[in-house]
């Protein structure tokens, strides 16, 4: 038995909750992105918002953690140097190395996206009755280890992707 399957065993029985689970979240964050900021793309946004939570990265890092190409990157981080949202630097570990980082510009501009997603939900939740309202409480840790697992999925990415472009 899984310890999934220990502490909610009504999870392991009807694997069809799951499914509702992912549907309901799925649904979210397309409200999410249909009333979210338009001033940047999606792509910019979760780099910045990457940057934000991992620190400076390798652009090659930051292009299969986003799932887009390492040209597009190029092109993305220029865009978001120009905005003077981002900016490249040497790695202090090895010169060789350019590392993109988030400008305190860039970090004010992440934050206050998610403060306005934020309050979208926030305004929405106000609409539910105490006891939902009380469920959707209990389950945000829950919500925000799904978001380290798949954080961690595309940082391991990244980390297999560079190991395999190391010479041996």
């Amino acid at each position: 038995m899984t310890k999934r399957e220990a502490a909610a065993p009504e999870l392991a029985m009807d694997p069809d909750n799951r499914i509702a689970i992912g549907e309901a979240l799925y649904g979210l964050v397309t409200l999410a992105v249909k009333y979210g900021p338009r001033q940047i793309s999606l792509t910019a946004a979760s780099t910045l918002s990457t940057l934000d939570r991992t620190g400076a990265r390798r652009l090659t890092d930051l292009a299969v953690i986003e799932g887009v190409s390492q040209p597009s990157m190029s092109v993305l981080v220029t865009g978001l140097e120009q905005a003077g949202l981002a900016e490249r630097r040497p790695d202090p570990a090895d010169k060789r190395v350019v590392l993109v980082a988030l400008t305190d510009a860039g970090a004010d501009y992440i934050r206050a996206r998610r403060r306005a997603g934020a309050a979208t939900f926030a305004d929405l939740i106000d609409k539910l009755p105490a006891d939902q309202a009380a469920t959707l409480l209990a389950a945000v840790p829950a919500m925000h280890r799904l978001r380290e697992l798949e954080s961690d999925q595309r940082a391991a990415a990244a980390g297999a992707q560079q190991a395999e472009g190391e010479p041996r």
